[in-house]
Parts: structure tokens; sequence; C-alpha cells
């Protein structure tokens, strides 16, 4: 069975999918509305991550979103199975500048819709997205995501990156809504290509 690309992304009200964990995450462009998740983040919440990170073959991140997370990740405690898996399983890496990971197991991809492609026509579990806007945009353009799990969070923020930009256009279809008692709305989306 070849592979799918699922992303899983928290994002506001209004789209905006910067800086999530951490106030000085990502401050490109100004944006000083940083660490807008962490009050939110419920059972359900927690349980949605732990799922979509343990079922996962491996993660295709930007090279922003790697470079945050394997400052942070290999550094935590592998007794939670999320961070566990997170650092035994493969990292794809879109990237013109780097070279070589400092993550175990980190794989860098010049050409991203031509290797993203090859990896979907391999077998194995999902490959899954977080964060990593740019990456977004160019796999999104080249029809290579097969799944959205948008995590919507009950806040409005006004500025900063969004998933989906001004101009950007998809149809999508509804495969199941689930909510958090913190508010926040778990979305699965396909395709309707």
């Amino acid at each position: 069975m070849s592979r799918r690309i699922v992303v899983v992304n928290f994002q506001s009200l209004d789209g905006v999918i910067q800086s999530v964990l951490f106030p000085d995450e990502d401050t490109e462009g100004g944006f000083d509305r940083g660490g807008w998740v962490p009050p939110y983040v419920d059972e359900t919440v927690a349980r949605v991550m732990k799922e979509a990170t343990t079922k996962a073959g491996g993660m295709l991140l930007g090279r922003k979103t790697y470079e945050a997370f394997a400052s942070i990740w290999p550094h935590q405690s592998e007794d939670d199975p999320a961070v566990a898996a997170m650092n035994r399983m493969p990292k794809y890496v879109a990237s013109t500048t780097l070279r070589e990971g400092t993550w175990a197991h980190t794989v860098i991809l010049d050409d991203v819709p031509e290797a993203v492609a090859k990896l979907k026509h391999e077998d194995g579990a999902d490959l899954v997205v977080f964060g990593s806007g740019q990456l977004l945009q160019t796999l999104r353009e080249h029809d290579l995501v097969d799944e959205y799990q948008l995590l919507t969070f009950p806040i409005v923020l006004g500025k900063g990156k969004r998933m989906f930009p001004d101009g950007a256009q998809a149809k999508l279809g509804l495969v199941d809504v689930v909510t958090a008692g913190s508010g926040v709305v778990i979305a699965t989306y396909r395709p309707t290509r």
C-alpha cells in the first residue's frame, strides 16, 4: 500500500500557523503573539497529537520547522511514546541550504515535488507534516497532500503566517470532526480533486 502525505497542523480561527508553542519560536515579520497553543491542550488534543506521531512512518518537514524540532525533541525523555517515535522515525526535510541534519535519521530533499512523489509510491505508514508553512505551499501546488487534520484553536491572532495564504485554492471534503473540551475543533479533510 502506498503511503500518504498527511498534514497535521494547529491553526487559529483566522488561519494563523505561526509560532504555536513558544513566544519566540518564529518571530519572522515581527510576529509577537507566539505560544498560543499550550493553554488549549487538553486530553483530546494531546491524544490526537500522540496518535498522529506514533502512527506515522516518518515526518516531512520544512527546514525552519525541522530546525525548531531538532533543537527540542532529541533532548526530551523517550518515556513519552510520541518523543520516542519522532526520534526513531525518518525525517525528510525540504531544504536548499541544509546539507546534513543534526537529528538522527534525517534525509535532506532537494527537489521536493519529485522526492515526495517517490516517497508516496513507497510502501509504509503515512508521512506526517507538522508546521512547515512554505513546504505546505509546494505540496499543495503539486497536489501531493492526501489529508489535512486541522486543529483549529478558539483564538483570533489578527496577523501571522497562514497555511492557506491569499490566492490559495483548495477543494476539501470533511471526513471527521471532533471537538475538544478546550474548544479546539479537530477536523479531518481530504482533497476532492
